[in-house]
């Protein structure tokens, strides 16, 4: 048998009786009630946990078992003879907490309340960590069979707090309450208390108010029994004399503002008390209720709520969370559904119609927040955090990041034209403003970038802009939205235009004072390489003896002008006007080059086979055969024979201006992935560049913090990806831009 000195102290046998188990046990539970700010090891604690977990799943009786709640056997027994022994220590506990109280009175009672309630709660916190298995099982089974005298042993620590220490000071005159009053009424006499001291007491009462039916409610009747109704008959009492003392000696005025200022103080004393009782008490259910006021657009009980709630300071955070992810659902849910409404292929969707659905979910959703939530910061990043998810990634988009800004851009270019209804309603600046929400939101800014560029560049040379005006003004959106950089190629190509007006007019202007033979109306557009997302045609072309001395003489003009400059000729994107003299109506067809190069050799032949064409022109067959199909379509020629193109004699049409100018199918096909292929380019020369930035000033940095400086830095462009950025490292280690530091794997500086 072990010494009674170490019983305590050393681990007893799982099988070990319930004198034995009660010696270790009450020793560590004394100890963490008593004295835990020494602290209380690792291993001590779990021991404890094991010894009580190991009694209360002993399947033997024990001799020594004392009386229980009923007649219980088995494990039942177990759990009654722990139970009752922690009840006894905490009875005995309290004696001699008790009796240090009863000296004690006013602010130095309250002080000793709150110093002994933290403790005793902390404390029965950890006990009651202790006995896991018993409030599981035991406790669980005890009340479920409906003994409500059976609490978890933290609720039990504080009904015995509540009989033996709470009741007995209380009872003798009121002595806490009293001293809580006294407190306050020399506060309401100008004295300066402590606060904290009154709202610990006060929260001790609301704790001890327990709900038999629940045993997780709070009941509010000790509060009310022992403070709140003494506290307002006390000041009741006290304004009441202060009042008629007041008037007494000042007039109504004073008393006015008297009135006032004792109200505000009363409303800071209770509120806290309220806000307890009334909010926090009662939050996960406004939680709970949070979606369906959404759901049905409850906007009054939306703004009660978030008053109510915004008073605590966990109130909010689950509405942002609740609220984020209802806008996040809205979009996709609205992209869904226009996806399942279209026949065709979301490479079909209309570009105005994705962006209305997307601007209608931000419109809905940002009211909501300005007119429930007053605008309150949390909820407006819990809106651009939904809406970026779903502004990216929906049922549109499918894993592609390059879509919505796709999108985004073709929309953009519809406004920007002319005879577009918009610009004739003169609402297109609030169209352009809505466009720019949605930018906010794009993640791959660049490809935006690159697609308006190239749809801004066929507006200018076709010129179809609705106005200078309008266009000036979405760039300035864009230069203030990302900077100076990402708009500088924009404006450029505006500097070409205008240039290119003045050098079409001085050109002219040489041309009629050197030769009296220009009889074809000429302009020119010449754009900057470095600026204009247009590619040179792949294929050769024979230019036309119509046009060539114009052309020859534009050429060596322009060489004269700007010595050193090589010229490109881009037929591709030119366009003609033709008159027609073989009819008895004269048209004017609206021609592509191409389509002008083919009809200009119907002056000297009625009829031609493809081969001639291709012969005469130097156009690629593939591109011919497009070409020569929009003519056919278009009843200029005539294709009865196969690869045989005669000229219509019966053309007719009922406009005199006829527009063959159609792109074709393998022009818009190549568009969108040759801008795609654009970007990948643009890209790697980006993360280049900024790799070299950050190394240069940096000058040595390992591979980890590089990476994330990089994603940092971009991320407002495109959001790079970590295996684009290691080969851009390795292509700089290959340049020797950077180097590894000899010695180490992953760290690399900058050569100079």
């Amino acid at each position: 048998m072990a010494a009674p000195g170490s019983t305590a102290n050393q681990l007893p046998p799982s099988n070990a009786d319930l004198a034995t188990t009660w010696a270790f046990l009450e020793e560590g539970v004394d100890h963490i009630m008593t004295k835990l700010q020494t602290g209380v090891s690792y291993t001590k604690y779990i021991g404890l946990y094991t010894v009580a977990y190991n009694y209360c799943t002993s399947s033997r009786m024990h001799a020594d078992a004392g009386p229980a709640h009923g007649t219980r056997t088995g494990a039942n027994l177990m759990g009654s003879d722990l139970y009752n022994n922690l009840i006894r220590y905490f009875v005995a506990h309290l004696k001699s907490l008790r009796e240090q109280s009863d000296s004690l009175l006013d602010e130095a009672l309250l002080r000793y309340y709150a110093r002994e309630w933290d403790r005793y709660t902390t404390g029965a916190n950890y006990v009651n960590r202790l006995f896991t298995y018993l409030n599981r099982h035991w406790v669980k089974r005890e009340r479920d069979e409906g003994r409500k005298g059976v609490y978890p042993v933290y609720t039990l620590a504080l009904v015995q707090w509540r009989t033996n220490f709470f009741l007995h000071v209380q009872s003798r005159n009121a002595k806490l309450a009293g001293a809580i009053l006294r407190l306050i009424e020399r506060q309401r006499n100008g004295e300066t208390i402590d606060q904290g001291l009154v709202k610990k007491v006060v929260d001790s009462l609301v704790s001890l108010g327990l709900d038999d039916t629940d045993i997780n409610k709070t009941s509010l009747d000790i509060y009310k029994e022992h403070l709140e109704i003494p506290f307002l008959e006390a000041t009741e009492k006290y304004y009441d004399q202060e009042s008629e003392a007041f008037l007494a000696e000042n007039s109504v005025s004073d008393y006015l503002k008297k009135a006032e200022e004792r109200l505000r103080e009363e409303e800071d004393r209770l509120i806290s008390k309220c806000e307890h009782v009334l909010i926090r008490q009662h939050a996960p259910l406004m939680w709970k209720s949070f979606q369906h006021l959404l759901d049905y657009d409850k906007d009054e009980d939306l703004q009660r709520m978030y008053a109510l709630l915004s008073r605590i300071p966990e109130g909010l955070e689950p509405l942002r969370r609740n609220f984020e992810e209802h806008v996040k659902k809205a979009g996709m849910t609205a992209v869904s559904k226009l996806v399942g409404e279209g026949t065709e292929s979301t490479d079909g969707l209309d570009p105005k119609a994705y962006v209305d659905a997307l601007l209608e979910v931000h419109r809905k959703n940002s009211d909501t927040v300005t007119r429930s939530f007053r605008g309150e910061a949390g909820f407006v990043a819990s809106l651009d955090k939904a809406c970026r998810e779903f502004v990216n990634r929906n049922a549109a988009t499918g894993s592609s990041t390059t879509k919505s800004p796709e999108l985004l851009a073709k929309h953009a270019d519809m406004l920007l034209r002319k005879n577009n209804k918009m610009a004739e309603e003169e609402d297109l600046e609030g169209a352009l403003n809505r466009v720019m929400i949605l930018f906010k939101y794009i993640e791959d800014k660049d490809v935006f970038q690159t697609f308006y560029t190239t749809k801004l560049s066929k507006r200018l040379i076709h010129g179809v802009s609705a106005s200078d005006e309008a266009e000036a003004s979405m760039i300035s959106k864009l230069k203030e939205a990302c900077g100076f950089e990402y708009t500088n190629k924009l404006q450029r190509m505006f500097t070409d235009m205008s240039l290119s007006k003045d050098l079409t007019d001085q050109f002219k202007e040489r041309m009629q004072q050197n030769h009296d033979d220009m009889d074809i109306n000429f302009s020119i557009m010449v754009l900057g390489t470095n600026f204009w997302p247009l590619s040179a045609p792949n294929n050769d072309f024979i230019i036309p003896p119509d046009i060539f001395p114009t052309y020859d003489r534009f050429s060596k003009y322009y060489q004269t002008k700007h010595s050193g400059r090589k010229l490109t000729w881009l037929w591709n994107y030119s366009k003609n006007e033709l008159r027609t003299n073989y009819l008895s109506q004269k048209y004017i067809l609206m021609t592509s080059s191409y389509q002008m190069a083919v009809l200009l050799q119907y002056n000297k032949h009625d009829t031609l086979s493809l081969d001639e064409l291709i012969a005469a022109t130097a156009i690629s067959k593939d591109i011919l055969s497009q070409v020569l199909m929009l003519l056919v379509k278009a009843k200029v020629l005539v294709n009865e024979e196969t690869d045989q193109y005669d000229l219509n004699p019966n053309f007719k049409s009922k406009k005199i201006r006829v527009n063959l100018n159609q792109p074709i199918k393998a022009e818009v096909k190549a568009e969108s992935s040759e801008v795609l292929k654009t970007v990948d380019e643009d890209r790697k020369y980006v993360i280049q560049a900024t790799i070299v930035r950050i190394m240069k000033a940096r000058k040595t940095m390992k591979n980890q913090p590089l990476i994330q400086e990089v994603i940092s830095q971009i991320s407002q462009r495109f959001a790079p990806k970590i295996p684009d950025i290691k080969k851009a490292i390795d292509t700089l280690l290959e340049k020797e831009y950077i180097e590894r530091v000899e010695g180490t794997k992953d760290t690399f500086a900058y050569v100079a």
